[in-house]
């Protein structure tokens, strides 16, 4: 059984979506402390600019895990990123195919942050006929931490193959995972060229950009790589 684990980031970069296209069960970690820093709450967008970050404001104290935190609906970012999105896509390939579900998906309330992401990225993934099994992480109830927990999340699961992203190779070690059983593989996930508006290729922008443009083409089997 093959196993991911990622935290719900707002509408991910195609990397993240690599992982699921590999997994069997994919866990939804949103039983960890938020950060303002990652991707929780924020992405990037293409525009005739440049770059556009769009960033969701959202309430939270400090210490709260991602499924504790709530969007700030009143300030109506949810308007203001559907009109950045429109203005900067409206002219792409597969925009009239797709906003319309998108912006019916993201303008429904949801009771976290959490929650709203989950949605939206399997949403995508029935876009592109990806079904793993999804689980959110809160429902295993394992409070270990770090590479103890994602073993024992691996383990719970019936778990033999674990995808890791490579930003965990500074506190797993393949010999812990092996004597449990689980094989350690580290995405071999590597941005590629696809058509985009607005000039010179950009790499790594939230998957928006590539559906848009490229519909609901499944982006990997052109990698060909499989385990």
């Amino acid at each position: 059984m093959i196993v991911s684990i990622h935290q719900p980031d707002y509408i991910p970069y195609l990397g993240y979506f690599y992982k699921i296209y590999q997994s069997e069960i994919f866990v939804f970690l949103d039983d960890v402390q938020f950060s303002n820093d990652n991707m929780h709450h924020w992405n990037r967008i293409k525009t005739s600019q440049g770059e556009c970050r769009l960033k969701i404001p959202v309430t939270y104290s400090f210490g709260d895990n991602i499924n504790m935190v709530r969007t700030k609906d009143e300030l109506k970012w949810k308007t203001k990123h559907l009109k950045t999105i429109e203005m900067n896509y409206k002219k792409s390939k597969y925009f009239p195919e797709i906003f319309p579900c998108y912006k019916k998906l993201i303008l429904e309330q949801y009771p976290s942050l959490a929650e709203m992401n989950i949605n939206i990225i399997q949403f995508i993934c029935e876009g592109y006929g990806f079904k793993p099994q999804f689980i959110r992480a809160s429902d295993l109830n394992i409070t270990s931490a770090k590479e103890k927990r994602v073993i024992d999340i691996c383990l719970a699961l019936g778990g033999t193959t674990y995808i890791s992203g490579n930003g965990a190779r500074v506190y797993q070690a393949d010999e812990h995972f092996k004597t449990k059983g689980i094989h350690l593989q580290y995405t071999d996930y590597q941005p590629f060229e696809y058509k985009q508006l607005w000039g010179e290729f950009m790499p790594n922008l939230s998957v928006l950009d590539y559906i848009f443009n490229c519909g609901f083409n499944n982006p990997f089997v052109r990698l060909n790589r499989f385990l």
